[in-house]
Protein backbone atom coordinates (compact mmCIF):
# COMPACT_ATOMS: atom_id res chain seq x y z
CA UNK A 1 0.00 0.00 0.00
CA UNK A 2 1.17 3.52 -0.80
CA UNK A 3 2.65 5.14 2.31
CA UNK A 4 1.54 8.74 2.04
CA UNK A 5 0.65 11.69 4.22
CA UNK A 6 1.00 15.44 4.44
CA UNK A 7 2.35 18.14 6.69
CA UNK A 8 0.15 18.59 9.77
CA UNK A 9 0.07 21.07 12.64
CA UNK A 10 1.58 19.72 15.85
CA UNK A 11 -0.28 22.26 18.02
CA UNK A 12 -2.68 19.68 19.48
CA UNK A 13 -0.18 16.87 19.89
CA UNK A 14 0.77 13.56 18.31
CA UNK A 15 -2.52 11.73 18.89
CA UNK A 16 -4.47 14.53 17.22
CA UNK A 17 -2.10 14.46 14.24
CA UNK A 18 -2.59 10.70 13.98
CA UNK A 19 -6.37 11.10 13.98
CA UNK A 20 -6.20 13.87 11.37
CA UNK A 21 -3.95 11.75 9.16
CA UNK A 22 -6.33 8.80 9.22
CA UNK A 23 -9.33 11.10 8.57
CA UNK A 24 -7.84 12.16 5.21
CA UNK A 25 -6.73 8.69 4.11
CA UNK A 26 -3.10 9.08 5.16
CA UNK A 27 -0.95 6.45 6.86
CA UNK A 28 1.95 8.73 7.78
CA UNK A 29 2.49 12.45 8.33
CA UNK A 30 5.08 15.19 8.71
CA UNK A 31 5.19 17.93 11.35
CA UNK A 32 7.39 20.77 12.56
CA UNK A 33 9.19 20.02 15.80
CA UNK A 34 8.70 23.67 16.86
CA UNK A 35 7.76 27.05 15.41
CA UNK A 36 9.18 26.84 11.86
CA UNK A 37 10.50 30.40 12.01
CA UNK A 38 11.30 30.57 15.70
CA UNK A 39 12.98 28.62 18.45
CA UNK A 40 10.29 27.67 20.94
CA UNK A 41 9.09 24.09 21.29
CA UNK A 42 5.96 22.94 23.04
CA UNK A 43 6.55 20.74 26.12
CA UNK A 44 6.37 17.05 25.24
CA UNK A 45 3.37 15.19 26.64
CA UNK A 46 4.50 11.59 27.14
CA UNK A 47 0.95 10.35 27.69
CA UNK A 48 -0.06 11.90 24.37
CA UNK A 49 2.87 10.22 22.61
CA UNK A 50 1.97 6.84 24.13
CA UNK A 51 -1.65 7.26 23.03
CA UNK A 52 -0.47 8.09 19.51
CA UNK A 53 1.88 5.10 19.37
CA UNK A 54 -0.95 2.74 20.31
CA UNK A 55 -3.31 4.39 17.81
CA UNK A 56 -0.67 4.42 15.09
CA UNK A 57 -0.07 0.71 15.53
CA UNK A 58 -3.79 0.05 15.13
CA UNK A 59 -4.01 2.24 12.01
CA UNK A 60 -0.83 1.10 10.30
CA UNK A 61 1.18 4.30 10.80
CA UNK A 62 4.67 2.81 10.79
CA UNK A 63 6.86 5.92 10.78
CA UNK A 64 6.52 9.67 10.72
CA UNK A 65 8.73 12.53 9.59
CA UNK A 66 9.75 15.42 11.83
CA UNK A 67 10.85 18.64 10.10
CA UNK A 68 13.36 21.01 11.66
CA UNK A 69 12.56 24.75 11.76
CA UNK A 70 13.68 26.88 8.85
CA UNK A 71 15.75 29.05 11.20
CA UNK A 72 18.47 26.42 11.52
CA UNK A 73 21.67 27.19 9.65
CA UNK A 74 24.58 24.97 10.68
CA UNK A 75 26.84 26.66 8.10
CA UNK A 76 26.23 30.28 9.10
CA UNK A 77 29.11 32.74 9.40
CA UNK A 78 27.88 33.48 12.90
CA UNK A 79 29.06 31.06 15.59
CA UNK A 80 25.99 31.74 17.76
CA UNK A 81 23.71 30.74 14.86
CA UNK A 82 25.67 27.54 14.32
CA UNK A 83 25.46 26.69 18.02
CA UNK A 84 21.72 27.38 17.98
CA UNK A 85 21.39 24.87 15.14
CA UNK A 86 23.33 22.27 17.10
CA UNK A 87 21.37 22.79 20.33
CA UNK A 88 18.00 22.79 18.56
CA UNK A 89 18.71 19.65 16.59
CA UNK A 90 19.94 17.87 19.71
CA UNK A 91 16.77 18.87 21.60
CA UNK A 92 14.60 17.74 18.68
CA UNK A 93 16.33 14.36 18.53
CA UNK A 94 15.88 13.86 22.27
CA UNK A 95 12.15 14.44 21.77
CA UNK A 96 12.06 12.07 18.81
CA UNK A 97 13.45 9.29 21.01
CA UNK A 98 9.86 8.96 22.23
CA UNK A 99 8.84 8.05 18.66
CA UNK A 100 11.63 5.62 17.68
CA UNK A 101 12.20 4.51 14.12
CA UNK A 102 11.15 7.82 12.57
CA UNK A 103 13.12 10.39 10.57
CA UNK A 104 14.16 14.01 11.15
CA UNK A 105 14.42 16.17 8.04
CA UNK A 106 16.31 19.45 7.77
CA UNK A 107 17.44 21.96 5.17
CA UNK A 108 21.24 21.74 5.07
CA UNK A 109 21.69 25.52 5.33
CA UNK A 110 23.12 28.52 3.46
CA UNK A 111 26.83 29.24 3.32
CA UNK A 112 26.10 33.01 3.04
CA UNK A 113 29.08 33.74 0.82
CA UNK A 114 31.64 31.51 2.48
CA UNK A 115 31.53 29.03 -0.39
CA UNK A 116 29.90 25.62 -0.76
CA UNK A 117 32.96 23.71 0.45
CA UNK A 118 33.05 25.67 3.71
CA UNK A 119 29.32 25.17 4.14
CA UNK A 120 29.60 21.44 3.51
CA UNK A 121 32.37 21.12 6.10
CA UNK A 122 30.40 23.07 8.73
CA UNK A 123 27.23 21.01 8.19
CA UNK A 124 29.16 17.76 8.47
CA UNK A 125 30.93 19.00 11.61
CA UNK A 126 27.56 19.76 13.21
CA UNK A 127 26.23 16.31 12.30
CA UNK A 128 29.32 14.64 13.72
CA UNK A 129 28.96 16.54 16.98
CA UNK A 130 25.28 15.57 17.26
CA UNK A 131 25.79 11.93 16.34
CA UNK A 132 28.56 11.40 18.85
CA UNK A 133 26.28 12.49 21.72
CA UNK A 134 23.90 9.50 21.68
CA UNK A 135 22.98 6.40 19.72
CA UNK A 136 19.84 8.08 18.40
CA UNK A 137 16.91 5.95 17.19
CA UNK A 138 16.04 8.57 14.56
CA UNK A 139 17.55 8.90 11.08
CA UNK A 140 18.58 12.42 10.06
CA UNK A 141 17.63 13.39 6.50
CA UNK A 142 19.34 16.03 4.39
CA UNK A 143 16.76 17.58 2.07
CA UNK A 144 17.45 18.22 -1.61
CA UNK A 145 17.25 21.97 -2.24
CA UNK A 146 16.44 24.18 -5.24
CA UNK A 147 19.82 25.94 -5.21
CA UNK A 148 18.35 29.32 -4.28
CA UNK A 149 20.94 31.95 -3.35
CA UNK A 150 23.72 30.38 -1.28
CA UNK A 151 21.77 27.24 -0.30
CA UNK A 152 23.81 24.10 0.16
CA UNK A 153 22.19 20.95 -1.21
CA UNK A 154 21.03 22.12 -4.62
CA UNK A 155 23.31 19.54 -6.25
CA UNK A 156 23.49 15.86 -5.43
CA UNK A 157 27.26 16.18 -5.16
CA UNK A 158 26.92 18.59 -2.23
CA UNK A 159 24.72 16.21 -0.29
CA UNK A 160 27.09 13.34 -1.07
CA UNK A 161 30.03 15.42 0.19
CA UNK A 162 28.23 16.09 3.49
CA UNK A 163 27.52 12.38 4.02
CA UNK A 164 31.08 11.48 3.07
CA UNK A 165 32.37 13.64 5.92
CA UNK A 166 29.98 12.16 8.49
CA UNK A 167 31.49 9.39 10.58
CA UNK A 168 28.22 7.60 11.39
CA UNK A 169 26.90 7.59 7.84
CA UNK A 170 24.24 5.00 8.64
CA UNK A 171 22.41 7.66 10.67
CA UNK A 172 22.16 10.13 7.75
CA UNK A 173 19.90 9.75 4.71
CA UNK A 174 18.28 11.94 2.06
CA UNK A 175 14.78 13.32 1.52
CA UNK A 176 14.11 14.13 -2.14
CA UNK A 177 11.77 17.06 -2.76
CA UNK A 178 10.20 16.90 -6.22
CA UNK A 179 9.71 20.67 -6.50
CA UNK A 180 13.24 21.40 -5.31
CA UNK A 181 15.04 18.99 -7.62
CA UNK A 182 13.05 20.18 -10.66
CA UNK A 183 13.62 23.82 -9.77
CA UNK A 184 17.25 22.90 -9.13
CA UNK A 185 17.80 21.58 -12.66
CA UNK A 186 17.08 17.84 -12.43
CA UNK A 187 14.47 17.01 -15.08
CA UNK A 188 12.18 14.55 -13.32
CA UNK A 189 9.43 15.48 -15.80
CA UNK A 190 11.29 14.51 -18.97
CA UNK A 191 13.82 12.01 -17.58
CA UNK A 192 12.89 10.60 -14.17
CA UNK A 193 14.90 7.44 -14.79
CA UNK A 194 17.96 9.49 -15.70
CA UNK A 195 17.68 11.63 -12.57
CA UNK A 196 17.39 8.52 -10.39
CA UNK A 197 20.42 7.00 -12.10
CA UNK A 198 22.34 10.19 -11.35
CA UNK A 199 21.17 10.15 -7.74
CA UNK A 200 22.28 6.53 -7.43
CA UNK A 201 25.67 7.25 -9.00
CA UNK A 202 26.40 10.28 -6.83
CA UNK A 203 24.69 9.47 -3.51
CA UNK A 204 23.23 5.95 -3.70
CA UNK A 205 19.52 5.17 -3.80
CA UNK A 206 19.89 3.07 -0.66
CA UNK A 207 20.29 6.36 1.22
CA UNK A 208 17.00 7.82 -0.09
CA UNK A 209 14.58 7.51 2.84
CA UNK A 210 11.63 9.81 2.00
CA UNK A 211 10.08 11.89 -0.78
CA UNK A 212 8.39 15.28 -0.53
CA UNK A 213 5.67 15.35 -3.20
CA UNK A 214 5.25 18.93 -4.39
CA UNK A 215 4.41 20.44 -7.75
CA UNK A 216 6.23 23.67 -8.67
CA UNK A 217 4.94 27.15 -9.45
CA UNK A 218 8.08 27.81 -11.49
CA UNK A 219 9.70 26.46 -14.66
CA UNK A 220 12.53 23.97 -14.88
CA UNK A 221 15.88 25.04 -13.34
CA UNK A 222 14.39 28.29 -11.98
CA UNK A 223 16.04 27.86 -8.54
CA UNK A 224 12.95 29.46 -6.96
CA UNK A 225 11.43 26.84 -4.59
CA UNK A 226 7.71 27.63 -4.65
CA UNK A 227 5.39 24.68 -4.13
CA UNK A 228 2.17 24.16 -6.06
CA UNK A 229 -0.74 21.75 -5.69
CA UNK A 230 -0.31 18.35 -7.31
CA UNK A 231 -1.00 18.56 -11.03
CA UNK A 232 -1.41 22.33 -11.08
CA UNK A 233 2.23 23.29 -11.61
CA UNK A 234 5.08 22.71 -14.03
CA UNK A 235 5.56 19.05 -13.04
CA UNK A 236 2.03 17.92 -13.93
CA UNK A 237 -0.05 14.90 -12.92
CA UNK A 238 1.73 12.39 -15.16
CA UNK A 239 5.03 13.05 -13.42
CA UNK A 240 3.48 12.13 -10.07
CA UNK A 241 1.87 9.04 -11.59
CA UNK A 242 5.34 7.88 -12.66
CA UNK A 243 6.87 8.73 -9.28
CA UNK A 244 4.39 6.85 -7.07
CA UNK A 245 4.55 3.79 -9.35
CA UNK A 246 8.30 3.82 -9.96
CA UNK A 247 9.89 0.56 -8.75
CA UNK A 248 12.76 2.47 -7.11
CA UNK A 249 10.44 4.89 -5.25
CA UNK A 250 7.06 3.24 -4.65
CA UNK A 251 8.00 1.70 -1.29
CA UNK A 252 9.25 4.96 0.21
CA UNK A 253 7.08 7.21 2.40
CA UNK A 254 5.67 10.23 0.51
CA UNK A 255 4.84 13.56 2.16
CA UNK A 256 2.75 16.34 0.63
CA UNK A 257 3.78 19.94 1.35
CA UNK A 258 1.46 21.55 -1.17
CA UNK A 259 -0.42 24.82 -0.41
CA UNK A 260 -3.52 23.09 0.96
CA UNK A 261 -5.77 22.69 3.97
CA UNK A 262 -6.98 19.24 5.07
CA UNK A 263 -9.71 18.83 2.40
CA UNK A 264 -7.17 19.62 -0.33
CA UNK A 265 -4.70 17.13 1.09
CA UNK A 266 -7.43 14.49 1.28
CA UNK A 267 -8.23 15.05 -2.41
CA UNK A 268 -4.56 14.79 -3.41
CA UNK A 269 -4.10 11.59 -1.40
CA UNK A 270 -7.17 10.07 -3.08
CA UNK A 271 -5.82 11.04 -6.50
CA UNK A 272 -2.38 9.57 -5.82
CA UNK A 273 -3.81 6.36 -4.40
CA UNK A 274 -5.98 6.02 -7.50
CA UNK A 275 -2.86 6.40 -9.63
CA UNK A 276 -1.30 3.44 -7.86
CA UNK A 277 -4.44 1.31 -8.31
CA UNK A 278 -4.62 2.26 -11.98
CA UNK A 279 -1.08 3.22 -13.12
CA UNK A 280 -2.06 3.27 -16.78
Amino acid sequence: MLEIGCHLSAAKGFYHMGKEAVSIGANTFQFFTRNPRGSRAKALDEADVDRFLAYGQEQGIKRILAHAPYTLNPCSKDEHTREFALETMEDDLRRMEYVPGSCYNFHPGSHVGQGAETGIRMIADTLNRILELEDWHTTLLLETMAGKGTEVGGRFEELASIRERVERKEKVGICLDTCHVYDGGYDIVGDLDGVLREFDRVIGLSHLKAVHLNDSKNPFASHKDRHEKIGEGSLGLETFRRIVNHPLLKDLPFYLETPNELPGYAAEIRTLRQMVRDPD
